[in-house]
């Protein structure tokens, strides 16, 4: 199974209002696992990009003039979700412009029902609590100290982590690492050497013998394993 991861930054909060994305970044997952596959663009936006957007992502305008339109890069961008589902943290946003965009540069829009959003899967699992990605990075332990300003690519890998938790996490001890040490089964490891004990004797004794006929005459008549015990010989026979 294919997912993608998508994070996006923008100028602004509207597409409405002529705000554009400046930053797309998708880390691919196959069956849950990252397996290096990434799209990353840094987009001209067409526009300057007001200060507090770029207090949030660090990207001006200086920074972006010089980079590809969107139009430029779309056909690239959707070869490489292709069909497969989208991993996004507050989902709504991020489709807005993605779709907005799409159109603009005369491209099929994305449907919505692509997306999954962990936002809400968060809080569906922790009702009441933060649900920001730094706030599920601390819950889940994951590293993100080096996350200064949002970033669409280190968001995507960040979210790819927080996402595999959200869906009860990695199994433990699942190391796919290569191991030079020697090969061991299941049932070797298990093995535990210890002294060797010969087996005790089983067979009743002559006094277990008389308390089980014992048993049988009180609380049983005529049981018929009482055929399989030895015969109790008589008195004084044997003797010579």
């Amino acid at each position: 199974m294919r997912e993608i991861v998508l994070d996006t930054e923008t100028t602004g909060f509207e597409p409405s209002e002529g705000h554009r994305l400046v930053e797309i970044g998708c880390v691919e997952l196959v069956n849950h696992v990252a397996t290096g596959q990434t799209f990353h663009k840094y987009i001209n936006p067409e526009r300057e990009v007001p200060e507090e957007a770029a207090r949030v992502h660090g990207l001006t305008w200086d920074m972006l003039k010089d980079k590809p339109l969107f139009s430029d890069v779309a056909a690239e961008f959707l070869d490489f979700i292709g069909d497969s589902p989208l991993i996004i943290h507050n989902a709504a946003f991020d489709m807005k412009f993605i779709n907005a965009e799409l159109a603009w540069a005369g491209f099929a829009t994305v449907p919505f029902d692509r997306a999954i959003d962990t936002v809400q899967m968060a809080r569906r699992k922790f009702p009441g609590a933060p649900a920001s990605l730094d706030a599920l990075c601390r819950r889940f332990g994951i590293d993100n100290s080096h996350r200064e300003k949002h970033g669409a690519l280190l968001d995507s890998e960040l979210l790819a982590e927080v996402y595999l938790e959200l869906r009860g996490g990695r199994q433990p001890g699942l190391v796919l690492t290569a191991s030079t040490g020697p090969v061991t089964t299941a049932v070797e490891r298990m093995r535990v050497d210890r002294p060797y004990r010969a087996p005790r004797p089983h067979a009743p004794s002559a006094g277990e013998q008389d308390r089980h006929r014992a048993f049988l005459a009180k609380k049983v008549k005529g049981a018929l394993w009482e055929t399989l015990l030895p015969a109790k010989p008589e008195d004084g026979a044997g003797s010579s």
